[in-house]
């Protein structure tokens, strides 16, 4: 044995250098094959790619979509909307691959789905189609509306915007070109769990109408189930998160007028945030295995100013007293992207991290979570139809934050995200398997279902009264109570036949839109559905908003096919999930015993009490296509109406100041010596023009800087896509050329001591057309 051999001497000394020389080499070799064949062991099944890109469109003048208010007019920001997108695909060459983007807008449009598909066409061929792409809505109310092309969705938006569908098109492109630019070898890991506190059943008598047997076997009568995809890049760690939770994008009420994302948006931007934070902290190098074991609660949310220049509170007022109000001066659009605090987070190749809260079954849950009151008495309202002495004006849900909505925003936002984070940190089950997808059109206004040994059919689409009632997240302004049956005289604009009549039953018909054509259809007929499979992940794209128990039946219907098929493609641990809201917008699906209640959501159910049953007939078809490897036919193609849309939103025509005004110039000034303490809010006004002229995409139209001690040195802090900031516009009148901004921020617990100020961007537009950016400063003040 070498351990009992005498060495001694200079041979000794020399077989002793020429044994360890031996052995390191043959350790070398062990090493080298050991990692070879452990590289090889974890050798990435997928390639992932995320991207993210400003979709927040016209911050003035128009209608916003989701609460069909017409005095809900766009005026300011609360903070920016994005699409996010992530593909995967097989590492194989010529493996098949699926995008799916995320939009902070409040559904997917057909003709925003269609448009996008022609440009990937033109781009990429046949890599990206119909097939496999979906794009989603989170089902915020606080987004431009416009950009739809049926009737029924831009009458209150007076037509077609032509700014808020060029943002979505061009984004959901650019977002789709980020990811495919950023395919890499990676992993996913997906995760569930319950979040409980984040949504209650706001149409609980419909809900009970199901039966008995079905609902015993749910704890809630709203989905709690948060599913959570975690991409993770072979070279960088944790890159990106996508993940599905039910609850209404109505935190922010039916009067606001600031661009939001809603509570889905907020949680978005926190857990961006939260990672940038995390990574910054602990190095690029050593983010990816520091944040699993990171504690959510010890993470503040906003980002910070880099280059702090260490200052007594002494020097810091001095310092801040001897700055004033700059004026307005030109400026370039280019300077507004340039001074915005997001930039790509990247350090060499490494891609930013994106993160997506999507939406799925929501049709029934509010984030409203406190309950539905009576805004006259305080009591609650009505609990079959929602209505306070008859009225459904008078009742409205209350937030966690009332009164107060932008904190209830905060607070579901907040509770999504830190689940989110959760789910995030102790992933585990890595996904495995193939990817593919189904993707079908059908003519929904006539589609023949088979329940049992019967035959029935879908029907044209109509809305019942109890849309016009709204809901307690947004009451409608006329008095049509929930649950109305009463077949009351509507022949305004289009009477429908006794065949729609009997169709619709028991849905006493308000509006015929699917047999309204003038002067172009008025609803969809033609909707497609999608099955997306990454590994044991199937991915449910529905056009609509599927109550509850709608969305648990369509997942059990799919699951089964899935499981019950005889082939070892699927096992019991599927995670079946639906995307809302998907490729184009066709209202809501309830169950057949909830469409029979005729609460809001069942008089939404646009094609009769049997559309269930057809988009469950017609998934489990495309799931066994899946199993099978068959291919589906197309089906009918949609219309496609952007040559016929009518917009009477007026145009800016142009912007103007007092003589002697400049644009920027400052009309209400922040204090002398302002002192701004955590949680204190400070504000300015500027002499401003309509932010029409110039979106600001990927730029800002507010700042607040911070100054490095140097000479007009300043370096940006936060921005308009910040939750502390909010730019509000406005204008004395809606046919005054002057108008004004006025920058209001919330100094947050993260803000760095030091001298600040606020800052405007924004474009003016000239009698002739022209249109000049400019900028212009507040005077500083002091942060403590």
């Amino acid at each position: 044995m070498v351990s009992s051999v005498v060495l001694s001497g200079g041979g000794g000394r020399r077989r002793r250098r020429g044994w360890i020389a031996s052995w390191l080499c043959l350790f070398l070799v062990v090493a080298v094959a050991f990692l070879g064949c452990g590289e090889a062991a974890v050798k990435s099944d997928f390639l992932i790619g995320l991207g993210s890109y400003d979709i927040t469109g016209p911050a003035a003048d128009v209608n916003m979509m989701g609460y069909a208010n017409t005095e809900q007019i766009a005026s300011g920001i609360h903070f920016r909307l994005r699409a996010r997108a992530f593909i995967v695909a097989e590492a194989s060459n010529g493996g098949k691959r699926v995008a799916f983007v995320n939009l902070d807008a409040c559904m997917a449009s057909q003709i925003v789905t269609v448009k996008v598909l022609e440009r990937l066409q033109a781009r990429y061929g046949d890599l990206y189609t119909a097939d496999n792409v979906a794009i989603s809505g989170i089902h915020t109310h606080a987004g431009p509306g416009g950009y739809l092309q049926y009737v029924t969705y831009i009458v209150t938006s007076f037509g077609f915007v032509r700014q808020s569908f060029d943002v979505l098109v061009d984004g959901i492109e650019k977002t789709i070109i980020q990811a495919h630019e950023n395919l890499r070898p990676g992993s996913i890991l997906v995760n569930e769990g319950e979040l409980l506190d984040a949504g209650i059943n706001r149409s609980p008598s419909a809900y009970l109408n199901n039966p008995y047997e079905e609902r015993k076997r749910y704890s809630y009568d709203v989905d709690k189930k948060m599913t959570l995809l975690k991409f993770v890049d072979d070279e960088w760690g944790p890159i990106g998160s996508f993940n599905w939770f039910a609850t209404h994008g109505t935190s922010m009420s039916r009067t606001n007028s600031l661009i939001s994302g809603d509570n889905k948006g907020a949680a978005a931007r926190f857990m961006e945030d939260w990672f940038k934070q995390k990574a910054s902290e602990e190095g690029l190098e050593t983010a990816g295995s520091g944040l699993l074991s990171s504690d959510v609660n010890a993470v503040k949310l906003s980002r910070r100013v880099s280059m702090i220049i260490p200052q007594t509170r002494e020097e810091i007022v001095q310092h801040a007293s001897s700055i004033e109000a700059t004026g307005g001066w030109p400026a370039t659009s280019f300077l507004s992207a340039t001074q915005r605090v997001r930039s790509t987070f990247r350090q060499g190749n490494r891609p930013a991290f994106v993160s997506a809260f999507c939406q799925t079954n929501c049709g029934d849950v509010s984030p409203n979570v406190a309950g539905a009151f009576c805004i006259d008495t305080g009591r609650p309202c009505d609990f079959n139809h929602s209505t306070c002495n008859g009225k459904n004006e008078l009742c409205y849900g209350r937030g966690p934050g009332y009164p107060d909505e932008f904190e209830s925003t905060r607070i579901i936002g907040d509770r999504q995200f830190k689940k989110a984070v959760d789910l995030f940190n102790s992933a585990s089950e890595q996904v495995k398997g193939s990817v593919d997808y189904r993707h079908k059109y059908i003519d929904f206004s006539q589609l023949k279902v088979t329940i049992g040994d019967q035959v029935v059919k879908t029907c044209p689409a109509a809305m019942g009264f109890a849309f016009a009632a709204g809901t307690t997240d947004g009451p409608g302004a006329f008095d049509f109570t929930q649950g109305m049956i009463k077949w009351l005289v509507r022949n305004v604009l289009k009477t429908p036949n006794q065949a729609q009549v009997d169709c619709q039953h028991p849905k006493p018909i308000l509006l015929d839109t699917g047999e309204m054509k003038e002067p172009y259809d008025w609803a969809p007929s033609i909707l497609p559905i999608q099955i997306l499979r990454i590994g044991q992940v199937v991915i449910l794209s529905v056009p609509s908003e599927f109550s509850t128990m709608a969305g648990r039946r369509l997942r059990d219907a799919v699951k089964v096919a899935l499981t019950s098929s005889g082939t070892a493609e699927f096992d019991s641990n599927v995670h079946v999930v639906i995307a809302g809201l998907t490729n184009t917008y066709s209202q809501y699906v309830t169950t057949f015993e909830e469409y029979a209640i005729q609460r809001y959501e069942g008089a939404s159910t646009l094609y009769g009490p049997h559309t269930l049953s057809g988009y469950i007939q017609e998934f489990k078809k495309l799931a066994t296509a899946l199993i099978s490897g068959e291919t589906v036919e197309a089906g009918p193609l949609p219309p496609d109406l952007l040559k016929k849309q009518i917009s009477l939103l007026p145009p800016v025509v142009m912007d103007s100041t007092p003589f002697g005004v400049k644009f920027g110039d400052i009309s209400v000034d922040v204090p002398v010596n302002a002192t701004v303490r955590k949680g204190e809010t400070v504000s300015a006004t500027f002499w401003s023009a309509c932010p029409r002229n110039d979106l600001m995409t990927e730029g800002t139209f507010a700042l607040v800087e911070r100054s490095t001690g140097g000479v007009d040195s300043w370096v940006p802090a936060y921005d308009d896509d910040d939750f502390c900031l909010r730019f509000r516009w406005s204008r004395p009148s809606s046919l005054s050329s002057h108008s004004h901004a006025t920058i209001e921020w919330t100094a947050p617990a993260a803000a760095v001591p030091g001298v600040y100020r606020l800052r405007h961007f924004g474009a003016a537009k000239s009698l002739f057309g022209s249109v000049r950016h400019y900028t212009g400063a507040s005077r500083s003040f002091t942060v403590l």
